[in-house]
């Protein structure tokens, strides 16, 4: 089973906030399915319901816009008004930067991490990584710089063979994003690497909504679907999915019956665009893009749809 990440953070079986599920002890395929069935049922029980919008993590299979929604999300909230702070999670893209209109990578939070810390020497301003609570203003501009309005993190990128898995530094986005801490006009946007297997370390746990960006493809649909269970397994109370690239309105209604077959709400929909497509190609932020003008509607209409609940 390798390494084993308990759910509710109990350092071993029957400690405190233990629900006794099993999973850290099972043994057999047969056990840990029946275990996770408990861990689900358990978290979807105890989902948190409504409060603010805050952390929202984008996910989805590679290839689908999850970058470009992010960053012309990111200006839309900008231009509402909110304090934006975009996390890169994905170890493998390595164009978000670009697309916000970075021109350089900041130090990412991985070099936080020693492998052989036993002997290395700690780096300076390291302290707030470890703080039980930490907020915007803790983090050094090193790690985290601002370009118009948009505070950006890295998580790290795997650039050479041999540097093993992704899990350390999934480890690390879990941490940083369930202790951090924001002000009322702060939001967070996470670009989730490809597929679902951040959710099998519980990296989206602490979100507060999940989108899975969708294009128009059957596998598309299919992880939709997945990423939606697995988030509702997760008790996050708030899913769903945002069509992107959409060639014409009738492909839209039959994404949108296709996706409502998998339970899954459609929260928006982004045609495809040429600008956009160029923009990607050429490794540069859109620029007077339909999309943009589209996403601002579903950032508008999501933070509506928070607010009237609130009221509520």
């Amino acid at each position: 089973m390798g390494i084993f990440h308990c759910p509710f953070g109990c350092p071993h079986y029957e400690d405190e906030g233990c629900i006794d599920c099993g999973l850290c002890v099972a043994t057999t395929t047969e056990e840990m399915v029946e275990a996770s069935k408990k861990v689900r049922a358990y978290l979807k029980a105890h989902a948190r319901q409504g409060g603010p919008l805050q952390k929202l993590a984008v996910c989805g299979k590679g290839g689908v816009g999850k970058s470009t929604i992010v960053t012309l999300m990111a200006k839309a909230l900008v231009r509402l008004n909110y304090s934006v702070l975009v996390l890169d999670s994905d170890e493998s893209n390595p164009g978000l930067y670009r697309s916000l209109g970075f021109d350089k990578i900041p130090k990412p939070l991985k070099s936080l991490m020693s492998r052989f810390s036993y002997t290395e020497q700690p780096e300076e301003d390291t302290h707030w990584i470890m703080l039980p609570e930490i907020k915007i203003m803790d983090i050094p501009p090193i790690y985290m710089p601002t370009q118009n309005g948009i505070k950006f993190l890295m998580v790290g990128k795997i650039e050479d063979p041999f540097q093993g898995c992704a899990c350390s530094m999934a480890d690390v986005t879990r941490g940083f994003v369930s202790r951090l801490s924001l002000m009322e006009n702060e939001i967070i946007l996470i670009d989730m690497e490809a597929g679902v297997e951040s959710f099998g370390r519980g990296v989206e746990r602490s979100v507060d909504l999940v989108l899975s960006i969708v294009e128009p493809s059957f596998e598309s649909m299919a992880l939709a679907g997945k990423i939606v269970y697995m988030a509702e397994g997760m008790g996050i109370d708030r899913a769903g999915a945002i069509l992107n690239k959409v060639p014409s309105e009738a492909i839209k209604e039959k994404m949108i019956r296709e996706l409502e077959k998998r339970n899954v709400q459609t929260l928006g929909t982004i045609h495809f665009d040429q600008e956009v497509l160029e923009a990607g190609f050429e490794g540069r932020p859109p620029n007077n893009s339909k999309a943009s003008e589209e996403v601002e509607e579903i950032t508008q209409l999501l933070i509506n749809i928070v607010q009237q609940t609130r009221r509520n």
